[in-house]
């Protein structure tokens, strides 16, 4: 369950706070005058997000470090080759009497 609590309140009732948190799995959106300040997590979701936060970012690191091998400029020049040898084979195949002379 997700409850909103103001900021005097959590620190007047921290430790049921807490034993509600941990046991039961609550969760507490703490705010000071209508603003939210911060969230009181049980520790196992807080584990779990960091976690896949580190995952998450292993994976854009091996994304990043798959797309750096290859310079750019390379990889422009292998493109307009290969363009530019698509279309002669197009010219080639829509007029093969050209070839013939």
């Amino acid at each position: 369950m997700e409850s909103v609590v103001g900021a005097m309140e959590a620190r007047r009732n921290l430790g049921r706070l807490l034993e509600e948190t941990y046991y039961r799995g609550d969760v507490f959106i703490i705010q000071r005058a209508t603003k939210p300040m911060a969230v009181l997590v049980p520790l196992a979701q807080y584990r779990q997000w960091q976690m896949r936060r580190e995952q998450f970012l292993a994976l854009i690191d091996q994304v990043q470090e798959r797309t750096r091998q290859e310079p750019v400029t390379e990889l422009e020049d292998a493109i307009a080759e290969a363009v530019a040898a698509a279309k002669q084979a197009e010219r080639g195949v829509a007029n093969p009497e050209a070839r013939e002379s």
